[in-house]
């Protein structure tokens, strides 16, 4: 009878009755394939697989899945500040999902292309130095878990049956291949977080629906739509049946009422320069006076 208690005390839940399983979580989990995994398998992550298929698919264990959920969702809450917690995911199935649990969450989301140096060159204007890291693919997010390894970060990350382990210090074993899977599990860790932190009640459910976390592949149609401007197709007027249609001359306007008569000026007249004698020859001499020719009859040159 011992050996049965100290068991439920190992796990997270602890045997407690608000932080078990219940049926609802478990049916999203398999409608989401969230207990499908590889065909092949670490060494590492044999340790949370069920069984293995006829067709070669491992099965992954969901008791254990929750069990490192509920573990890693206590890591979270215990960090003081929400910022110091770093998500990150570079797969396009991720970001959606990283970007939401930071927003309801306060953490600092990374998605897309991780630029090497965030965590080790403090030259760069991205350099940040959280106290947690949260991937989703350790194997795409390999960069991140490498350079966290250098400044001492823990790192917990969704791990698949055939995912690398290395540097990870927490993994949560689930189906990483599917994007309803991945949203799923970050709505799972978001909720569990809130609860933890006293931010929503366990009694009620969370108005926030798990498809706000799933990737949406915008489709041809929609781009095509977005793309495409509105335009107001033309009128036939080939085909339009002809209407005749009379002139009106425009009633006649009288010019004296429109006319504006400019007010009398109180200034004295300017000279008008233009009505000077036309006449006048401005290069001529008046007194017909030759300079080039000396008027003096002294003789400069005699002594």
């Amino acid at each position: 009878s011992v050996v049965p208690l100290l068991f439920k005390q190992l796990n997270m839940s602890g045997g407690l009755a608000c932080l078990a399983l219940n049926k609802d979580d478990v049916t999203k989990m398999l409608a989401a394939s969230t207990h499908l995994g590889d065909s092949n398998v670490h060494f590492q992550m044999m340790q949370y697989v069920f069984r293995r298929r006829s067709d070669g698919v491992c099965l992954i264990d969901i008791k254990k899945t929750w069990e490192k959920l509920l573990l890693a969702a206590r890591v979270i809450a215990a960090i003081e500040n929400p910022a110091d917690v770093c998500v990150i995911s570079s797969r396009n199935f991720g970001q959606r999902a990283v970007l939401k649990f930071a927003s309801h969450t306060g953490a600092t989301p990374i998605a897309g292309r991780f630029t090497p140096g965030t965590f080790t060159n403090q030259i760069q204007a991205a350099f940040r130095e959280p106290r947690l890291l949260v991937i989703t693919d350790p194997a795409a997010d390999h960069q991140s878990i490498q350079e966290s390894s250098y400044v001492n970060i823990p790192v917990i990350a969704f791990c698949n049956t055939n995912s690398p382990t290395k540097y990870v210090d927490i993994a949560i074993p689930c189906n990483i291949n599917s994007s309803n899977s991945i949203g799923l599990m970050w709505w799972l860790l978001a909720r569990e977080v809130k609860r933890m932190r006293g931010d929503i009640s366990r009694n009620l459910e969370w108005e926030v629906m798990p498809d706000l976390y799933f990737y949406r592949e915008e489709k041809p149609e929609e781009e095509e739509e977005a793309q495409a401007p509105d335009v107001t197709p033309a009128q036939d007027t080939f085909n339009a049946a002809t209407t005749e249609t009379t002139y009106t001359a425009p009633a006649a306007v009288d010019a004296d009422a429109n006319t504006m008569i400019a007010p009398t000026s109180t200034y004295a007249p300017k000279e008008d320069w233009q009505t000077a004698d036309a006449n006048t020859d401005w290069g001529a001499d008046a007194n017909n006076t030759d300079w080039g020719t000396d008027t003096a009859t002294d003789n400069w040159g005699a002594s």
